[in-house]
Order: structure tokens, then sequence, then C-alpha cells
């Protein structure tokens, strides 16, 4: 790695040299200070090492419950609305890319700019079941409840529901509720409703009901169920839309089996939704049923006898395509809904749980510390599940399919966070993602033009593969997304040794995106190679040279791409003339990508001893504002210029690139520039915290580890930065197994050669958790003083513990004791 070394901005005239580069010290500065965990209210979310529950309704604010009580396998989603409908925050049911596009407006229009918006739009809602007994509705926010208790069960990922209601009459109404989005039949959700009356007879009514709640009007909407804030400017919230979006194409009543079937009005997307139901009572019904464009209903009047159930049965179906007709895609929905009925609602439980026990076995880390801390742990493990498991041909959206916010786009953060969990436990998951962009490469080929880039350039952010990042000072100029997906593919590919996907299709991404950066950058009369005018990870700094973080990934991107030319060469079989005539690939270019990454810019400054995050950044101003100031995140609250000339960061920029490019780096570099920025750090990014743990933990901030680790293992669940109601943070769930494995457990994968380092906290005795590697199946548990690695299957598991190099034979067992000396943990800087 060529270093060059850059003088200070005279603003750091005065820092002391006792703790060079200590801006604690110097400036008395912590910006991330503001943000305090809230707490869990116990009372009502009581701790469970396999659940997720809640005791009273309303318990936390509604769109807050309506995301943390979301079912969801990555395709379909349905968002945690109570059954009747009422009361709402934001209604949701999501198909993972099912969108419709607009036309962006630019106040002032330029060459390139992006020039379709795409927001990801609620699918026709069957999660409705309303209930009248004795013609009175029944309403949980004005309800009577002698007893309410939600749970959703991380071992099957079944939402369930159980409430008592007395009746204005004075009647025990007793209901049983469950939901499931199913792992096995990707295009299928299974509801159940049950009624009971223990005392007294009583005359019920049930309305099934389907909606169009993108465009359809409820009588029951509220003015924030769509989504929109209540007030003022939120950028990570979706686009509101004022046209009609679907487009009725399919309206059958089959006899109570009804289907609907759209097409978005711009986009030309299509879907098909379909519903089937199965009545068991010993009570005699009627039963009616009407539709129409925009809705319908099927309704079910009993006289319920004490000690009888009524059970309803209620299966959906959903379909969605760019291409097929919604006519051909209705006929999907009954082949769904036929299969499903067959099988009955026992079995696909049963798959449900089967799948859910093969998950747990691959991905579950567990503490022997606190049991509020082990369900939080699988709470974020669960919502990668729900997140990627069936995404297959679509990408991992910011927010999965569990809300609206961020408009249903994949951005950077599949790669960067989600991906490491899913090469490591679920490798087909990671493959699924890895093809995903693969697919979307001839896109960004013509992206690269309108940028005036040879290759590929990646859309910063995107659902269709075209640039919707309208903002491209945030945005578009964010060009370290090739090296995020060039990255995660090589980092797949050590852990895997998938060699047919790396000759197929891997090798294309690669070479396409070196092609960018040499294109991007350019070599100065020293032969250094500079990458300028763009935007790394840390948004609050944006349109600049030399960005440490790009810099240092478009390095590796270059030489992996090299390297992948070479092994395929050297292979002999005739796939190496393919992948040239494929990509047009002329003989010099591999040694002008290693070129350009053994000049390439990585800055130093001598003086501090610390990598200026980007060019001018030592030059600019310590954000100076009052630190209890309220105004966060500052990106709501102040001008973009305001932040721009100022040291401040949103998320960590220079401590990522430590830990994904941890290898260059020695252990002074590390613990310098983390005392540098990580009081510079605000934390008004999800994805900050999880990388400050990690590296605060590996250079032996073990307070500062266990601090940032705490505040991001309950983002959702706390509702740390207030959108909560907007979705799941999926890319923080995925950097929390981060934290685990890599931060407290001290796994790292350099050159396909795993290591340990374990830092485990005080607070715990224990850390245990599972990786699959080259497909061997491995159980690492780490406590304070000793490792042990289990090899379930597989091949022997070769890896270092502390430097020394293990081999562990298959279906055998190493313990060995942890030298103490080697991990010390440091008091924090800024302890005092």
């Amino acid at each position: 790695m060529t270093r060059i070394p850059f003088s200070r901005g005279p603003v750091h005239d005065t820092v002391g040299e006792s703790v060079p580069g200590n801006i604690r010290t110097t400036y008395g500065v912590n910006l991330r200070s503001h943000l305090e965990v809230p707490e869990i209210n116990r009372s009502t979310h009581p701790a469970d090492p396999w659940r997720w529950v809640e005791t009273r309704p309303n318990a936390s604010p509604l769109g807050v419950s309506e995301t943390q009580f979301a079912v969801a396998n990555g395709y379909l989603g349905m968002r945690g609305n109570p059954e009747e409908g009422r009361d709402s925050a934001q209604h949701g049911t999501f198909v993972n890319g099912f969108h419709e596009t607009w036309h962006i407006q630019h106040a002032e229009d330029a060459y390139g700019l992006a020039r379709e918006g795409q927001t990801m739009i609620q699918a026709p809602d069957t999660k409705t079941i309303r209930i009248y007994v004795d013609d009175e509705p029944l309403r949980l926010s004005v309800a009577d409840l002698e007893h309410y208790e939600r749970s959703i069960d991380f071992r099957d990922g079944v939402l369930l529901r159980e409430i008592v209601w007395r009746t204005p009459a004075g009647k025990k109404v007793v209901i049983r509720t469950s939901r499931m989005v199913s792992m096995v039949e990707k295009h299928l959700a299974v509801m159940t409703y049950e009624i009971e009356l223990p005392d007294e007879p009583a005359p019920v009514v049930i309305s099934s009901q389907v909606l169009n709640r993108q465009d359809g009007e409820d009588e029951y909407s509220s003015a924030a169920d769509d989504g929109a804030p209540a007030e003022g400017f939120d950028p990570r919230r979706a686009e509101g839309l004022e046209h009609r979006v679907l487009e009725p194409q399919v309206t059958e009543d089959q006899g109570g089996y009804h289907v609907h079937g759209y097409r978005c009005t711009n986009s030309g997307m299509t879907i098909a939704v379909a519903v089937d139901h199965l009545l068991e009572t010993e009570d005699d019904v009627a039963m009616s049923h009407e539709i129409d464009d925009d809705s319908s209903k099927i309704v079910y009047h009993a006289h319920v006898t004490p000690g009888r159930v009524l059970k309803l049965t209620k299966l959906a179906a959903y379909h969605t395509s760019e291409v097929v007709p919604a006519s051909e895609l209705a006929d999907r929905c009954s082949r769904t809904l036929g299969r499903a009925r067959v099988r009955g609602v026992e079995d696909l439980h049963r798959t449900q749980r089967d799948w859910y026990d093969h998950f747990w076995d691959r991905a579950d880390v567990e503490v022997e510390g606190p049991a509020e801390t082990q369900q939080a742990i699988r709470f974020n493990l669960f919502q990668l599940a729900q997140a990627s498991a069936r995404a297959e041909y679509n990408g991992i959206a910011a927010k999965g399919v569990t809300g609206s916010g961020y408009s249903g786009h994949y951005f950077w953060d599949t790669e960067t966070y989600v991906l490491p969990f899913l090469t490591y436990t679920m490798p087909r998951f990671a493959r699924n993602a890895l093809r995903f962009r693969y697919n979307m490469l001839d896109k960004a080929r013509n992206r690269a033009k309108y940028l005036s880039v040879n290759g590929a350039l990646y859309p910063w952010r995107t659902i269709n593969g075209e640039e919707a990042s309208a903002y491209y000072e945030a945005g578009t100029a964010q060009y370290h997304i090739n090296a995020d997906i060039a990255h995660a593919m090589v980092k797949y590919m050590w852990a895997t040794e998938d060699q047919d996907f790396m000759i197929r299709e891997g090798v294309d991404v690669l070479v396409e995106t070196a092609r960018m950066w040499v294109s991007l950058g350019f070599f100065d009369g020293d032969g250094m190679f500079h990458i300028h005018g763009v935007t790394g990870p840390d948004e609050y700094t944006t349109v600049v040279d030399n960005n440490l973080f790009t810099n240092a990934m478009a390095r590796f991107n270059l030489v992996a791409a090299a390297i992948a030319c070479k092994r395929i060469a050297a292979l002999g079989d005739g796939q190496w003339e393919a992948v040239c005539r494929r990509l047009k690939l002329r003989d010099d270019e591999t040694s002008e990508w290693r070129r350009a990454a053994e000049n390439m810019v990585i800055a130093f400054d001598e003086d501090l001893k610390v990598h200026p995050q980007d060019q001018d950044f030592l030059a600019k101003e310590v954000w100076d504002q009052d630190l209890e100031d309220p105004r966060r995140p500052l990106l709501l609250h102040f001008h973009p210029l305001v932040i721009y000339r100022h040291q401040v960061l949103k998320q960590a920029d220079v401590v990522l690139a430590m830990f994904l490019r941890g290898d260059e780096f020695t252990e002074e570099e590390k613990r310098a520039n983390f005392e540098y920025y990580d009081p510079l750090t605000t934390g008004d990014s999800t994805l900050s915290a999880v990388v400050q743990s990690i590296i605060a933990a590996e250079i032996g901030y073990c307070d500062e580890a266990f601090e940032h680790f705490s505040k991001a293992l309950v983002v959702d669940l706390a509702d740390v930065h207030g959108n909560a109601a907007d979705g799941i943070h999926v890319a923080s769930t995925g950097g929390v197994w981060s934290a685990l494995v890599s931060g407290f457990g001290g796994m790292r994968d350099y050159r396909g050669e795993i290591s340990f380092d374990p830092r485990v906290p005080a607070e715990w005795t224990g850390l245990t958790f599972r990786l699959t590697v080259r497909g061997t199946h491995v159980r690492v548990r780490c406590t304070h003083t000793e490792i042990t690695i289990e090899n379930l299957n597989g091949a022997d598991f070769a890896c270092s513990v502390q430097g020394q190099p293990v081999t562990v034979p298959a279906g055998r067992t190493m313990s060995m004791e942890l030298d103490a000396r080697a991990r010390v943990c440091l008091p924090c800087v800024d302890a005092g």
C-alpha cells in the first residue's frame, strides 16, 4: 500500500503532543454521546430468548410495533397491523421489487442526473379480518380487554395473538389469531382467526377482506396511513404518489375465491393476488361475498354457541412480474393456493418450523449473559432471514419488505453489512444476492457511459437497475459501491470456493468495475494514482478528492480483478478464452489495474499519525455546535453546506475501511484512527455503531465496543433513531452479527485464511457462534480465557487462533487457552 503524507490544516496546530490526533482531549468533543439508548419497557415486552412479545396493545408507537411484528420471507412481507385493520400508522403488504416509477423533477437540471424515481408500492392487503359480536366491532384501541398477548416466535416465524374481549354487552369473547408468510412456499401467506364464546351465545360476523390500499379508500384510514411524515421533511421516507398506480386487469369472484390483478401505470409491473378460505365450525353459518376493482370481501354470519370454536383459515397468494400479464399471474396464484389447500395448515406450519430449525442450526449466536441480550440478538438474526431468504431474483432492500422506508431501494448495505452474515452461514442466499448484481450489470454499463467512465458503474440506490438517487452529491458520487460489490464477491469466493460462479458471472463484475476505477482516476506527474470527486460512506462529507475508504476499496477491487483473471487463465481449459471474448479483454488491461492499485494514494498525516478521511478533511473546522442540541440527525436540521464544511461524520468511514481492509493497517494506525474519528461520528446512521464496536474491540477498547454494540443491538426494538416505523434497519441487523462474530469473536478472513482473536465482553461469560466455510460447518465458543472449535462435518477446518495455526479434523473438537496479554482491554481515552 502506497502512502503519501498530507500536511495538517492550521486548525490543528494546537493538538496536544501527548495523545496525537485525539479530538476528545483537544476540543472536548464527543458528538456520539448525544445518542442515548431508550429503555425497553419490560412490563409490556418481557424478556424471552426465542420470542418478541407485547402484553398490551399500543405498548409501543403503532408504526414501531407494526415493524417489529412484521412477518416476511424476503419476497413477501406483511406489517404487523392488527387483523381487524384498525388502528394503524401504516398499513403495508409489500412484494420485493414491486414498484412504480415517476419522473424526477429537478429544480436545476443537468446532464446525467437520475431521470426516473422508483418507489416500492403497497400490494393489495389481504390481512384484514374484521369481527362483530352483537354487531359491535372489535377495535383494540377502545376495547375492554381482560387479556392480551401478541408474540412473534423466532423458531417458526409465526405471529400469534390471543385476547379476551369483554363486549359492551358484557359478553366474554376469546380470540386467537396467527399469521405466517411461508419460507417454503415463497408466494404464500397463511392466516387463521379463531373465536370462542365461553359463557354466552352471540351472533358473530366475520368479514374477510382484500383491499387495494395503494389507490382505494378505507373508512378507518388515517392521515398517517400513507406513510408520509406528520410534519417536516425526512429523506428516509418513501415518496408519495398522486396518480392512480394500480390499474385493474383481473377481478374475479369464483364463489368466494377472489382474484385481483393489476398493472402499474408507469413501471408496467403486474401483480395478482388471490385468496381462499376454509371455515370450521359446528354452528350454522351463512355466507355472502362481493367484489369490485379495489376491494373484495367474504362475510360469514354465525350464531356461536358457548364452548364451540369458530375458526377461519385464510390463504393468500401473491405473484408479480415485469413482463407477464396479470391474467397469467392469476393462474399462478390459483396453483399456489391449490397446493396449499391440499397440504393443509398443519403441514405448512410444520415445514416452516423445519426451515427455521435448519436456519438456527447454521446461524444462531448464543451469549452467556442476560436473557434480554439473547432475545435482541435473535430478533436481529431473525430479521436477516425475513429480509433475504426468498429474495432470490431480487435484491435485499434497506428495509427488507417490512416497511416503505427508503422507497424499497437496494443500496450498498446488502454487500457490506448483510452479505457477510449470509456468506458464512447461508451461502446459497449470498450467491442469490450476488447474482442479482450480476444480472444488473448491463444497466450498470449504461450508467457508466452517462458518467463518462468505462466499464460499469452500479447505481447508488435502485430497484430496477437504473439510478434513482436525485441527490447526486451523497448518492451517485458514492462510486465506492462498485468496490463494495466486488469485495463481497471475493469474500464469498474465499468462503465457498464457488469457482463456477466466478468463471461464469463474478469475473464479469470484477473486470467491469476495475475498468471503471482506471478510467475514473488518474496518474499524476509522480506516478501516483488519484481518485477525485467522489463521496465515501460518510454522507456528511461529499464530493471530495482521495477519500480513504474509496481508494482503499478501489485498490482491492483492482487487485482482485487481476488475480481472478490470472487464476482463470491458469486453468488452461478454454474458459479463459471465453472470458476474453465475452469481455473483450485487452492483453495489457490487468497490468494497468495492478499499476493503479500499487500506486493508489493512501494519505497519511505524519504529525497526527492518522489517515485523513479525504485530501482536505483535516483542514476543516471541527463541528462545535452545542453537544446537548437535540437537533438530530443533523441532515434534518442543518443545510448541507453547513455540515459539509465541518469535521463531522454521519457514519464511520476510515473506521469501516480498517475493518474491511484490516490487514492493510497496523494496530497503531487503527488505534490512532479510531481515537480521532470515533468522537466525530454522530451516530446519525444505523450503519455506524456496529463498525465502531468491531474496531473498538480489536484495539482493546472493550467498554466502548460494548457501548456501541448495545446501541446497535436495539436499533429497532427501542426505536433508537426514531424511524423504526418505516421498517427494519436490515443493514444494522447484519452489522449486529458482524459485531458479535468479528468484533467479540475476533473472526477475520483475509485471502481465505480464517483467524480468531476473541474479545468477549466482561458482561458475558461466553459467546457461541456458527460458521460455514468451504462446506464445513463449525461451532465456535469463546470465553474470557479459552476458545473451543467443534468441526461438525465436512473436511478438516484450518484456521489460526491469536496467530497460532490450528487444524480441527472433521467430527473433532479442539480447545485452547487464550493469551490474555494479547487481548488486554484498554481504558477508553476519554474515560476520565
